[in-house]
C-alpha cells in the first residue's frame, strides 16, 4: 500500500490507552455500502448509504474509489462540474488523479497525498488521471468525504489545502500493533496537517492481524469507522466488522473512546490486516437542503445555486458544461 508505511512502527510516537473514565462509545448501528459507478464510469463504494444523515453530521457523504486494477486506457475521471456550501476531502491511496477549478487552481495528487477543497460559495471542479495513466492503466485506490459547512461559512470564498503524504502525522497505538495516519484534528495531542471550518478528526488506521486499537476520543465528536480492506470488530462488545461496511459508533455524550480490533486469521489479500477510516466530529445540527453538488440550508438556497451555476457565476468561464453534466439524484456523489 503506497499511502504512507513506515517500516518501523516502534519509532512513532504512541497513542496512550484511554483511562478508565473514557469509556467506549458502543455500536449503533453496522452498514454495507451498496456498489456504484461515478464520474465518467469509476466504480465506487457509497459508504453512507443508508445512514440517518442525523447520526453523521457533519459528514454528509463519502465514497470510495476502487480498489480498481485499469487496464490500459481504462482510468476514468469526472467532467466539469459546480460545488456550493460544504467541503471535499479526497484521499488517494494508490494511483494519480489531476485536478484543475474555475479559479486557476489545480495540481496532482498521488499515494498519500490529499486534496482538501472549500467549495463555499461555489466554484466549478474537474478531477481526471493523468495521460499517462490513461495510456500505461494501473491501480486506483482512494476515497472523497463531503464535510458540511456550518451557515456561517456556507458563502466563504473557496480555497485550496494540498496535503502532500509527508505531511500526514504518523502515529501508534500503545501496543506499537497499528500505525495511524492523522489527516486533520488531534488525537491525543498530536495533531494532523488539515485545517478545517468543521472541528473535526479524520484518521486512515492500519490495524495489524490479532492487534486491538483503543483510542481516547473526543466526547463532544460523533464516531465513524469505515473499513477498507479487512476483516475485524468494533465496540465494547466487539461486533464483527469487514471489507465495505460502516458502524455508527454511540453520539457526543456517549463515551471517550474507541476499540477496534483486526481477526488474527485474514483473507490472503487483506494480509495488513484491518484498514479503516475514522471519523469524528461536531454536529453543527442545522437543516440540511440537498441536491446533487449542492449543500445548502434551505431549499431556496438550493435554488439560488443552481441558478447562479447555470448564470455562470460559479468562477470564471471553463470548458462547456451543460446542465446535463450535473450529478442526478437526492444525494451527492463523488466529484
Amino acid at each position: 500500500m503506497p499511502a504512507v508505511t513506515p517500516t518501523d512502527l516502534t519509532v512513532l510516537p504512541r497513542v496512550p490507552l484511554p483511562t478508565a473514565e473514557q469509556t467506549q462509545r458502543p455500536v449503533v448501528s453496522v452498514t454495507s455500502a451498496p456498489s456504484s459507478f461515478e464520474g465518467e464510469g469509476f466504480p465506487v463504494k457509497r459508504a453512507f448509504a443508508g445512514v440517518d444523515l442525523r447520526l453523521l453530521d457533519p459528514f454528509i457523504h463519502m465514497d470510495e474509489m476502487g480498489e480498481v486494477e485499469y487496464a490500459p486506457g481504462e482510468p476514468k475521471g469526472t467532467p466539469w462540474h459546480p460545488h456550493r456550501g460544504f467541503e471535499t476531502v479526497t484521499y488517494i491511496i494508490d494511483g494519480i488523479f489531476d485536478h484543475q477549478d474555475s479559479f486557476g487552481g489545480g495540481g496532482t495528487i498521488s499515494n498519500g497525498d490529499t486534496q482538501w477543497m472549500t467549495a463555499g460559495a461555489g466554484i466549478l471542479h474537474i478531477e481526471a488521471p493523468p495521460e499517462h495513466l490513461v495510456v500505461s492503466g494501473g491501480l486506483f485506490h482512494g476515497f472523497q468525504l463531503w464535510v458540511n459547512l456550518p451557515k456561517s461559512n456556507k458563502l466563504a470564498t473557496p480555497r485550496y489545502q494540498d496535503l502532500r503524504s509527508g505531511e500526514v502525522t504518523l502515529l501508534s497505538s500503545d501496543d506499537g500493533g497499528s500505525l495511524l495516519r492523522v489527516i486533520a484534528g488531534d488525537v491525543a495531542g498530536h495533531q494532523g496537517p488539515g485545517s478545517t471550518h468543521t472541528p473535526m478528526t479524520m484518521i486512515h488506521a492500519t490495524v495489524t492481524p490479532g492487534a486491538e486499537l483503543e483510542l481516547p476520543w473526543r466526547p463532544d465528536f460523533n464516531a465513524l469507522v469505515y473499513v477498507m480492506s479487512g476483516d475485524g470488530f468494533v465496540g465494547p462488545q466487539q461486533t464483527p466488522i469487514g471489507t465495505g461496511q460502516l458502524a455508527v459508533m454511540g453520539g457526543p455524550g456517549s463515551g471517550g473512546a474507541l476499540r477496534l480490533s483486526a481477526a488474527a486469521s485474514q483473507q490472503a489479500r487483506y494480509a495488513s490486516g484491518l484498514d479503516v477510516v475514522i471519523l469524528g466530529g461536531a454536529p453543527i445540527r442545522e437543516p440540511v437542503a440537498w441536491a446533487g453538488p449542492f449543500v445548502m440550508n434551505t431549499r431556496a438556497e438550493l435554488v439560488q445555486a443552481f441558478e447562479d451555476y447555470q448564470g455562470g457565476r460559479l468562477g470564471q468561464p471553463v470548458p462547456a458544461a451543460s446542465p446535463a453534466d450535473l450529478p442526478h439524484g437526492d444525494v451527492g456523489g463523488v466529484s
